[in-house]
């Protein structure tokens, strides 16, 4: 996968709704151009994995239907 130093503004990231409510697991998400970025909500700025878009669709979609826990 090719690594993109697109910016994404704070605005943008959204916290995942499986992320642990006493903040000790929390994933951020934000969609761009290139795909979805993710990142550690609590070392946002380390580095970002970048997903393209049919594999992020594929990931939530088996996410959802039980195929990932």
């Amino acid at each position: 996968m090719p690594r993109t130093n697109i910016e994404v503004p704070d605005s943008a990231w959204f916290k995942s709704s499986y992320s642990g409510g006493n903040e000790t697991e929390c994933v951020e998400a934000a969609f761009t151009a290139v795909g979805t970025s993710v990142r550690d909500s609590k070392r946002p700025h380390r580095h970002r994995l970048v997903v393209q878009s049919a594999a992020w669709t594929g990931f939530i979609g088996a996410v959802r239907s039980g195929q990932l826990s």
